[in-house]
């Protein structure tokens, strides 16, 4: 088996069941082209992020937080304040934000954060050198329920059906923000990461709410609209599946090399009451980066784990002896811990939290990238453009 890191495969020197071998400290390198970005029109700034997601992995796995710069545990919209930077001394390398409720015209998104404020953090994030990925939990546009109001929807909104236009219109919204997020004037490289956990249930696209058919129609609706149509040439498309069985099952919905640029897929370590949770979480967890790992070789694209997390995190080491123990041996692009929401939800650590000194080992870990390091990578091949604006 063989792994892909940027240009290179790296093929573990020794194996054992899920283990993939410690690639970064003994690999055997096998020379491997990586796919361009989907949309051969892309700006010059996205085609060199995308080139640094794809050899990124050579030096370590991107940490990303979900709304990370609007509110922690006891603080909202305190500028440059930020849990992860509060606990480990630097922000995350990679920013997740969410679309939802743009499409209805609201000043506030799903998580009650205002568009105009996420503009902001978006670029200040950007200007420091960090990576930005956007989520959408868009409603139900048959019912007008929410993202799990799972009422068939997906054929209406399809060309020649009764909600196509409402649709194109929540499309439009979409494209609009996408290209008002600009720094000097160009717009912000996003990961556009829609539909996601599709190969769950609990949304109106997932599996058993349209056929595989419908929801490749979907994904390529839309990225044609936003691309060609729209001319967004600023996003790279994340396809971001739930848990799934075996290869076969991740790929069902596969909208084509030609519209995607990242792969990945959201799973959360649950029942940490449960003797020996933190085993079943790891087994589980690498069995499946095991697969995306081999998919990701074969088709030429960088991999991430794009949602993760314990909610409230009770094991004070699951830093160190769980999440770093699981992903420690891929070439992920990143890991990305879900939101800081309230007291009773959040992914990382505060202050004074009992997995806090856990968690600054982890940051201390060598491959784990923070945005520190990757500014210092010049992601954007910008190095001259971002010295400059640092030192303002």
């Amino acid at each position: 088996m063989a792994l892909l890191l940027g240009a290179w495969q790296f093929a573990p020197a020794q194996m054992a069941g899920p283990n993939l071998g410690h690639f970064a400290t003994n690999p055997v390198m096998v020379k491997n082209k990586p796919a361009p970005p989907s949309n051969p029109k892309v700006n010059r700034r996205t085609r060199e992020l995308y080139a640094s997601l794809q050899s990124l992995p050579q030096k370590g796995i991107l940490f990303g937080h979900q709304d990370d710069l609007a509110y922690g545990i006891g603080w909202k919209y305190l500028p440059g304040e930020s849990d992860v930077k509060r606990v480990a001394g630097d922000y995350p390398a990679v920013y997740g934000w969410d679309l939802g409720h743009l499409e209805l015209g609201s000043t506030h998104n799903i998580d009650q954060v205002p568009f105009d404020t996420m503009r902001r953090f978006i670029r200040d994030g950007y200007r420091r050198g960090g990576i930005v990925t956007l989520s959408w939990h868009l409603h139900n546009p048959s019912t007008g329920g929410s993202s799990w109001d799972t009422a068939a929807s997906v054929r209406q909104v399809l060309p020649g059906g009764d909600k196509h236009a409402l649709y194109l219109s929540w499309l439009g919204r979409v494209a609009d923000f996408l290209g008002s997020v600009r720094h000097k004037g160009k717009p912000v490289p996003v990961l556009f990461r829609p539909y996601h956990e599709h190969t769950g249930s609990w949304f109106w696209w997932g599996e058993k709410n349209c056929t595989s058919e419908e929801y490749i129609a979907l994904w390529r609706m839309t990225a044609d609209y936003l691309r060609v149509t729209r001319k967004m040439n600023n996003i790279l498309l994340v396809y971001s599946a739930a848990e799934f069985t075996d290869e076969a099952h991740f790929l069902e919905r596969y909208p084509g090399d030609e519209y995607v640029d990242v792969l990945g897929f959201d799973t959360y370590m649950r029942d940490p009451a449960q003797e020996g949770s933190a085993g079943i979480f790891i087994e589980r967890l690498r069995k499946s980066l095991d697969m995306l790992s081999r998919i990701a070789a074969r088709h030429g694209k960088p991999f991430c784990l794009a949602e993760t997390g314990l909610e409230q995190i009770p094991h004070s080491d699951w830093w160190t002896n769980t999440l770093w123990t699981a992903i420690k041996d891929y070439p992920l692009v990143y890991v990305l811990l879900w939101r800081n929401g309230r007291p009773d939800h959040y992914y990382v650590p505060y202050p004074g939290h009992p997995s806090e000194e856990d968690f600054r080992r982890f940051a201390r870990e060598e491959r784990l990238l923070f945005e520190s390091d990757a500014r210092a990578a010049d992601i954007y091949r910008t190095r001259n453009f971002w010295g400059r604006m640092l030192r303002r």
